[in-house]
């Protein structure tokens, strides 16, 4: 993995952050987002700040487990592990999302952690008492243009939750929407202002 898109998310992660930061949300995608990358997609904000944001798309799974690229993350062969998810279109490295406190890189929620280190990922891995997540690729914004999508009704907003961070992926969408009352809202978003290509990604 080049060490420019380490050095990326790093800088993200480093940057002041702003009173309106989304850092520890969901983004949830509105019916009228036509990017199939993002159809009823539901994103964790890892960061948001001042150069941006970045996020992981949490109900995209995929069919490779940490088992099958282990050599990726320097974990040892025969680690059954989780499934990888599709974390969003941008290339970058493997990252984990967590609860295991003894790697709090970046705390996103109570008890909530990101990682993007390849040791920790490691270690992570072969470790099985704590939730766990990891992802291939992140969705990322350059600065302001979440903030017009979310404008441009691209997407809807909400506090994330570890419980629904790690719950079933299947219906998680519908799920988020339905709290948010994403199906009520709808038909007052002006469709022919949502972006089609709504980000870098």
């Amino acid at each position: 993995m080049p060490d420019t898109e380490c050095e990326t998310i790093q800088q993200l992660q480093h940057h002041p952050t702003p009173m309106t930061s989304l850092q520890g949300s969901f983004l949830v995608a509105s019916p009228h987002l036509s990017d199939p990358n993002f159809f009823r997609s539901v994103v964790l904000v890892v960061q948001h700040d001042l150069e941006g944001a970045f996020g992981l798309i949490l109900n995209r799974c995929t069919e490779n487990s940490v088992s099958e690229v282990a050599e990726l993350v320097s974990a040892e062969e025969g680690v059954a592990g989780p499934r990888i998810q599709h974390g969003g279109p941008v290339q970058g490295p493997f990252t984990a999302i967590h609860t295991d406190p003894a790697y709090p890189e970046n705390e996103l929620l109570p008890g909530l952690y990101f990682t993007a280190d390849k040791d920790h990922l490691n270690e992570l891995v072969s470790r099985s008492e704590h939730l766990l997540l990891v992802f291939s690729g992140y969705a990322g914004w350059t600065d302001g243009q979440l903030e017009g999508e979310i404008k441009a009704g691209g997407w809807l907003t909400t506090p994330a939750s570890v419980d629904e961070v790690f719950s079933e992926q299947t219906d998680l969408w519908h799920r988020v929407a339905r709290r948010i009352g994403l199906e009520i809202l709808a038909p007052s978003i002006d469709s022919e202002r949502v972006p089609t290509d709504p980000s870098l990604n």
